[in-house]
């Protein structure tokens, strides 16, 4: 079970169409921010940097956009999130489901990215030396 689905069952909500939805639109948000860290990652090693140090650098200098489009993404559905009135369930369900998933996906992302490229560079890097 992933947090997104997490968030709505503590919140007593349905996994409706309108919360798949939000599903497939957090996948494309989680990957435009691991993009922006794996891309300056490996321009720098590309560049003459270690994969540790190239990973840690991305990090480091690509925090700061993906925090503030995130926050931002966030702050923009809270009014979704607590609407009242006509319609409401179909916008508390898309929007706390988003809300959910984009809090995770930034969080755990800044941390897993970095690690993942240092671990998978490493080991590709591995992997051709032995050819």
């Amino acid at each position: 079970m992933d947090f997104q689905s997490i968030v709505v069952e503590l919140l007593k909500m349905d996994n409706n169409l309108f919360f798949q939805i939000s599903a497939v639109s957090l996948v494309g948000l989680a990957a435009k921010n691991s993009i922006l860290i794996v891309e300056f990652a490996h321009s720098l090693h590309n560049n003459g940097l270690s994969v540790k140090d190239a990973a840690l650098e991305a990090a480091i200098q690509r925090i700061r956009p993906i925090l503030m489009t995130s926050v931002a993404f966030i702050l923009g559905l809270l009014p979704l999130a607590l609407s009242s009135g006509a319609g409401a369930e179909a916008r508390t369900s898309m929007s706390t489901g988003l809300l959910g998933g984009m809090f995770a996906a930034t969080t755990v992302g800044i941390i897993l990215v970095p690690l993942f490229f240092v671990l998978f560079t490493s080991l590709s890097q591995w992997l051709w030396s032995k050819k």
